[in-house]
C-alpha cells in the first residue's frame, strides 16, 4: 500500500514576498520624459531645485506694504507711494509711506510688514491703518517652502499630481524616470470565452484578463496580452517563449494547480526555472513563481497566479504588486493599515491568513460583502478594502480590525 505523501507546511505570505523580492532586479534603464506626461512614473534620480521658493520675499495676502516703524498707533494714516502687482518689483519703499500690494507680489525693500486690506481703510491718496502691526506680517519669505540645492522629490517614489507641482514649482520642465515595466499576460484554460463571443456549455467569460490588465496599467506597466492559450504543452511553451522576449515579468492565470490539464508547471520548468508554492492565504494559496529564458539572455520573471477571480485579484495585490514596486525602484514595505471597528462577526477562523472584501458603513464601522467565496467578483467591485485576519483569527462584532483600503493597494 502506497503511504500518501506528507503535506508540506503553508509558506507564510511574507516569507513568500521576501523570495519574490530577493529574486527581483530593479530596471536599469531610465528615459527623460516631460514633467507634464510624468504623472504615475517613478522617479530614477533625486530632484533637486535650482532655486529658491519663493524666490523673494512676497506677500501672503492683498493689503498694503508698510514698516512697522511707521505705524505707532491704530489709525496711523499713511500716504500710498506705490502699487505693486504679483509679476512686478516695486522700488525701495520710502520711509513714511505705505505700498498697495497684492497676493504673491514681491515685498518691497525696507518693508517689514503686510495689513490686510479688511484691516485698513482707503482714504484718497493714502490708507488709514486700522490695526497694530507686527514685524514679519503676512510676509511669506524666501525659500520659506524650498531651499536652492534641496532634494524636493527622491529616487523612488512614484509621482503624483501633487509632486508633479512641486516639480514645476522648482523650474523642472522634465525628470528622469524608471522604464516602465514589461509585463505579458495571459489565461490558460479551453473553458475561458471573451466577452461578445457565444458561450458554449460548460464556458466562462474570461473576467482575469480584464481584471489582471487593468492592474498592470495602473501600476504603470505596459502590457502585451497574449490572450488566452489552449490547455496544452506545446501551447503553452509557444506562449512562454513569446511573453519572454522583451518582458521583464510574465503574469498568468489559472493551470497552477496539479490537474491533468494544467499544463503551466512542466512548461516553465522546461523553459526555464519553477517554484510551485502553497502560500497560507485564503483567497489564494497556489502561486507559481520562477523565471522563463529568453533570446537575449536576461530572464524574464514568471508569477502563476490561482483562476479563481477573486483568488487572481487577491493574490495579484499581495504578490505582484510588490515585485512591479522593486522592479521600478520603489521600496516595498507592509501595507500599513487601519484599526477600524468591525461591524461583524466572523466566527470561524481558518489556518491561513485571510483577506475578507469589507467597506466602511455610514457609522464608520466595516460590514462584510455576504460571500466571501473566491469565485464571487461582485464582492471586490462592492469593497472598498480588505479585512487582514492573522491566521486563527475570529471576529466579534465591536472589535477592532486591521483594513487595508483599496487606494492603499492599488497606489
Amino acid at each position: 500500500m502506497n503511504t500518501p505523501a506528507p503535506r508540506r507546511d503553508l509558506l507564510p505570505l511574507n516569507e513568500a514576498i521576501e523570495r519574490l523580492l530577493a529574486s527581483t532586479r530593479p530596471i536599469a534603464e531610465t528615459e527623460e520624459v516631460s514633467t507634464f506626461e510624468a504623472l504615475g512614473r517613478v522617479l530614477a534620480r533625486d530632484l533637486k531645485s535650482t532655486l529658491d521658493v519663493p524666490p523673494l520675499d512676497n506677500s501672503a495676502m492683498d493689503g498694503y506694504a508698510l514698516r512697522v516703524a511707521d505705524v505707532p498707533a491704530a489709525g496711523t494714516l499713511l500716504p500710498v507711494s506705490q502699487r505693486v502687482a504679483a509679476g512686478q518689483v516695486g522700488a525701495p519703499l520710502q520711509p513714511g509711506t505705505a505700498a498697495r500690494i497684492f497676493t504673491g507680489a514681491p515685498v518691497p525693500e525696507g518693508a517689514d510688514a503686510v495689513v490686510m486690506q479688511e484691516l485698513c481703510t482707503a482714504q484718497g491718496d493714502g490708507v488709514r491703518i486700522d490695526t497694530l502691526p507686527q514685524p514679519g506680517q503676512a510676509i511669506r519669505r524666501r525659500g520659506e517652502d524650498v531651499r536652492e540645492g534641496s532634494v524636493v522629490l527622491t529616487r523612488g517614489m512614484r509621482l503624483s499630481p501633487q509632486a508633479l507641482g512641486l516639480a514645476a514649482t522648482v523650474g523642472a520642465a522634465s525628470v528622469t524616470v524608471t522604464r516602465r515595466p514589461r509585463v505579458a499576460l495571459f489565461s490558460t484554460g479551453d473553458e475561458l470565452a471573451m466577452p461578445g463571443e457565444p458561450l458554449k456549455p460548460g464556458a466562462i467569460y474570461n473576467s482575469n484578463r480584464y481584471t489582471l490588465r487593468g492592474l498592470l496599467q495602473a501600476l504603470g506597466c505596459v502590457v502585451t496580452d497574449l490572450g488566452i492559450v489552449p490547455d496544452r504543452l506545446d501551447a503553452t511553451r509557444e506562449a512562454l517563449r513569446r511573453a519572454a522576449e522583451g518582458s521583464d515579468l510574465i503574469v498568468t492565470s489559472g493551470g497552477v494547480s496539479v490537474g491533468e490539464e494544467d499544463h503551466l508547471k512542466p512548461a516553465v520548468q522546461a523553459e526555464g526555472r519553477l517554484d510551485l508554492w502553497q502560500v497560507a492565504i485564503k483567497p489564494g494559496k497556489p502561486l507559481a513563481f520562477g523565471e522563463v529564458r529568453s533570446s537575449h539572455g536576461h530572464p524574464a520573471l514568471f508569477i502563476g497566479l490561482p483562476g479563481n477571480p477573486v483568488s487572481s485579484f487577491v493574490t495579484f495585490l499581495v504578490s505582484v504588486r510588490p515585485v512591479l514596486m522593486a522592479l521600478q525602484g520603489m521600496a516595498w514595505r507592509e501595507p500599513q493599515g487601519m484599526a477600524v471597528r468591525a461591524d461583524f462577526d466572523w466566527p470561524r477562523p481558518d489556518k491561513r491568513r485571510e483577506f475578507l472584501r469589507a467597506r466602511r458603513n455610514a457609522g464608520g464601522g466595516l460590514e462584510l460583502f455576504p460571500n466571501q467565496g473566491s469565485g464571487v467578483l461582485t464582492s471586490v467591485v462592492w469593497a472598498d478594502g480588505l479585512v487582514d485576519l492573522a491566521p486563527g483569527q475570529t471576529v466579534r462584532a465591536g472589535e477592532t480590525v486591521r483594513f487595508l483600503p483599496m487606494s492603499e493597494l492599488l497606489a
